[in-house]
């Protein structure tokens, strides 16, 4: 029997399990085992990225899944993998070569994808190295990158199909565009802050051509108005009915614009009154159309005013706006402006205020893929956990929109298209070609763009597996079975997922997804680097242990909640991870007599169990049945959470106790039963919390003296409950025990009685209680009483302290013979005054209604918190003073 350490060291023993595990092969999912499978897939961090305390919830509660599942028996897999995540590549390459005093345009394409490629096997795996210190029994053999050559074919694939399909086009239209990463973005990479950004709602007189007071229209982006090609009104506005299909002059530029009627125009919104500019802005686009105004670009690429500007050429776009703003002031143009929250969209990379922009882009028409994404949902094949996510996912999908998958970038799946010099014919292959596919010349060249990042990773799931190659790894895990993730993807890539996996596919990728929790630090703020308020896990795993971060986060992650994180609530984890370690070696150090082959206890050994015994075998049941079914709804804080009060509140703070009644005793019989449910008990133990704490469990279990049918309790079976054991009996008598040592306990406290005092205790039973005499061995153990006298059930002793114990009866403790009852009452009156003091000062704050409105949420919160503990402590020493006071 090996022996465990005084302390335990996370530090020696995690990379030392970690190397066995892979060395052994434990991780590899083999696509020919026979029996039940189980897959996920990890979403693909950045090639960028380094662990976040978000990777640290998402992994670990994948990891947690996969183990689960391995330990029942499955052929488990989960796929890893990175994202050559484009534009955020690019920009890290490009502040690399800033720094020799280099960009990419000097380089040339070629030398640049040199650079980058040679980033990416430099720090690409970063990521993924990280993840091994947090555990992740990843099937590293499988690792794929989204730009290797099996999905980079994938991806050419696709964009053939969909295209020989008419489901790609190229379009010109108004995309998003980030000035700074000179790209089109999608509509979820042009992101928006929730009730938008302070400022101003310009409202801009537009005379009439004919000399009339023309017109006031309101705007945002006063800029823009270079570009205006016409005024429109809602048509049943009567307020402008006089100036339908007449002109007004556009200011500065002094150009005549047509006012026209649109069912587009909100007349509620400024004036009633809008100016179109269908080459900057979406809506204006289609109003244009409608109209056939043609689009005037007043703006560069990078976000000055082009030769269209006129005087205002080359200026930056917020300059310009300050100098319209101020010329039309100074024309007496501008009638008023007012403070207004404006929906104001940033790059998701940079931070960059977009601007819409009329331009060449690729798109996939969308609508006809959603379709059986819908349905999916809504047909229950496809599960969400929480449920709430369902709505959003709807509401997207059934008023989605074409998606912009081009972007000017270097760094990415290049664009297949060919363009022919000598003829209009677009040659989209599969292959890079040599000559046009219309007329044979071999004067082509390709799309300088690239596709959106999101274009490869939806096919994830398959192209991982091998797919358009119909492989062995696809077949065998084809469709996935859970997905966890981030709910703020859902729109970016996993209803993506849907509709590629039933496009590709004709399956969906996966059959329930799993949305995990935000991290956010005690203020309740986000976790990120530009706030500096997310810690870095791998000092926190230094500091606590990898078993001890991951318990803490999982357990305070509940189904559909944020979590509130620091730090140094690791010492949650750890605590715990220490108290099963003492727990272990306790029962090691009782083990000596036990034989190798003594693991498991069954219903004929039941009758010769005591009541602890067959109580914590009891309870055993009930906590797997608890966790098994937590577990498989994915309420994984529950599941550690029931964990945690098993292990530490009855096994370690009342089995052990109990236990050491009969090991430290003379019946050499029930010292070999005590200790036979001590090593079943601890064992199964093991198992349940294994895939929440891989290490400690696995250093424990492989130092216990037992038969094992595996080398490793990854691949141990998970506990499955056996009726044979329960015990509603014995569950219900040790749970009467334990709320009477509580009660005698608290009579303690409350009265200041040092535990090391002896005193005795009576119980007067309630009608119908069972007897108490069974309970006097451990209540004198436990309790440290030296007698228990059970009362008539009319006894109720006035003077005496005394506690109601549910369905047993009145607990009561006397005082005279143990100490003083004069010293105790006169302690409790002079604690009385304090405590009434302390609660006077309390409520008096509480009772500030600028102390309640002005001080933080958490400051309030700890008040009350405090009035609470004050008030409660106060009726208790109220009540104990009163029996005191009858006995003197």
């Amino acid at each position: 029997m090996a022996e465990l350490n005084k302390t335990y060291d996370p530090a020696t023993v995690e990379r030392r399990w970690y190397e066995f595990w892979q060395d052994r092969g434990y991780f590899h999912a083999d696509e020919n085992q026979p029996g039940a499978r189980f897959c996920v897939v990890i979403p693909p961090p950045n090639v960028t990225g380094s662990l976040t305390m978000g990777h640290v919830l998402n992994n670990a509660l994948q990891d947690i899944l996969i183990r689960y599942q391995r330990m029942n028996g499955k052929v488990a897999l989960w796929m890893p993998g990175t994202d050559h995540a484009g534009i955020a590549t690019q920009n890290v390459v490009e502040k690399a070569l800033a720094k020799e005093g280099l960009d990419r345009h000097t380089l040339g394409r070629a030398q640049f994808l040199e650079r980058v490629w040679g980033w990416k096997e430099k720090y690409g795996s970063t990521i993924l190295l990280q993840l091994r210190r947090l555990g992740a029994s990843c099937d590293w053999r499988r690792e794929r990158f989204t730009m290797d050559p099996g999905l980079s074919r994938a991806v050419r694939e696709v964009f053939v199909r969909l295209y020989e399909k008419g489901l790609i086009y190229k379009g010109h239209r108004i995309i998003h565009w980030c000035v700074r990463c000179q790209s089109a973005l999608s509509d979820e990479e042009a992101i928006t802050t929730e009730g938008g950004e302070n400022g101003s709602l310009w409202h801009i007189r537009y005379p009439a051509e004919d000399g009339g007071p023309g017109v006031v229209v309101a705007t945002t982006r006063p800029e823009t108005m270079l570009g205006d090609t016409g005024v429109a009104v809602h048509p049943s506005d009567a307020r402008y009915a006089g100036l339908l299909g007449r002109n007004v002059i556009l200011p500065l530029m002094n150009r005549p614009i047509p006012v026209v009627p649109d069912d587009a125009v909100d007349p509620a919104f400024g004036t009633g009154a809008v100016k179109v500019t269908p080459a900057h802005d979406a809506n204006d686009f289609d109003i244009g159309q409608r109209h056939h105004f043609e689009p005037l670009c007043i703006m560069t690429t990078d976000g000055h005013i082009n030769d269209n500007g006129g005087a205002y050429r080359g200026l930056d776009r917020f300059e310009a706006r300050k100098r319209i703003v101020a010329d039309l002031e100074a024309h007496g143009l501008l009638v008023k402006t007012e403070p207004y929250r404006v929906p104001v969209r940033r790059c998701e990379r940079c931070d960059t205020i977009i601007e819409p922009y009329l331009s060449d882009q690729w798109f996939v028409r969308m609508e006809p893929l959603a379709r059986p994404a819908i349905e999916a949902i809504k047909s229950g094949r496809l599960r969400f956990y929480p449920e709430r996510w369902v709505g959003v996912y709807l509401h997207w999908m059934t008023n989605i929109r074409d998606w912009c998958i081009s972007r000017q970038l270097w760094w990415g799946h290049r664009i297949p298209v060919w363009y022919c010099d000598n003829c209009p014919k677009l040659t989209v292959a599969r292959e890079d070609p040599t000559h046009c596919a219309q007329c044979g010349s071999a004067k082509i060249h390709q799309d300088d763009d690239v596709l959106d990042t999101w274009f490869s990773s939806w096919l994830w799931p398959f192209s991982t597996m091998g797919w358009p190659d119909e492989t062995p790894t696809l077949r065998r895990f084809y469709p996935t079975d859970t997905l966890i993730t981030a709910a703020d993807i859902i729109f970016f890539w996993v209803a993506r997922m849907v509709m590629a996996g039933y496009e590709f596919m004709g399956e969906c990728p996966f059959q329930d997804v799993f949305f995990t929790s935000i991290v956010r630090d005690m203020q309740g703020r986000k976790m990120s680097k530009s706030l500096g308020n997310s810690p870095d896990p791998l000092q926190v795993i230094d500091t606590y242990g990898a078993d001890a971060l991951r318990f803490t986060i999982v357990s305070a992650a509940p189904l559909g909640e944020d979590v509130r994180f620091a730090d140094d609530r690791v010492e949650f984890g750890r605590n715990f991870a220490n108290k099963i370690w003492n727990a272990a070696r306790f029962c090691m150090m009782n083990l000596e007599a036990v034989g190798s082959e003594q693991t498991a206890v069954g219903s004929a050994d039941l009758v010769m169990l005591d009541l602890p015994e067959r109580w914590i075998l009891s309870r055993m049941q009930a906590v797997t049945d608890e966790v098994r079914a937590s577990l498989d709804a994915y309420r994984f804080n529950e599941a550690a959470m029931t964990l945690y009060r098993f292990i530490w509140g009855e096994f370690c703070d009342w089995f052990v106790e109990l236990s050491k009644l009969s090991l430290y005793g003379d019946d050499a019989a029930a010292k070999e039963r005590t200790r036979s449910v001590l090593l079943h008990t601890l064992e199964q133990i093991l198992r349940l919390l294994h895939p929440f704490m891989p290490f400690v469990t696995e250093e424990i279990w492989q130092a216990l003296p037992l038969a094992r049918s595996s080398d490793s309790i990854m691949v141990a079976p998970y506990p499955v409950a056996d009726d044979a054991l329960r015990d509603p009996a014995a569950d219900a008598a040790v749970a009467r025990m334990i709320d009477i040592v509580r009660a005698i306990r608290n009579i303690r406290a409350e009265l200041g009685i040092a535990p090391t005092t002896a005193v005795t205790a009576r119980i007067a039973p309630s009608a119908g209680a069972d007897g108490v005499a069974v309970y006097e061995p451990y209540l004198k153990a436990l309790a440290r009483v030296t007698s228990i006298d059970v009362l008539a059930a009319s006894e109720r002793p006035p003077d005496e302290p005394s506690a109601v114990v549910p369905e047993v009866g009145e607990v009561f403790v006397p005082l005279r013979g143990a100490v003083d009852p004069a010293e105790v009452r006169k302690r409790l009156e002079n604690e009385f005054k304090k405590v009434s003091k302390d609660l006077q000062s309390v409520d008096a704050k509480l009772g500030r209604p600028d102390f309640v409105a002005k001080a933080p949420a958490d400051v309030v919160e700890k008040e009350r918190a405090r009035a609470a503990a004050l008030a409660e402590r106060s009726a208790t020493l109220t009540r104990h003073l009163e029996t005191l006071r009858r006995g003197s």
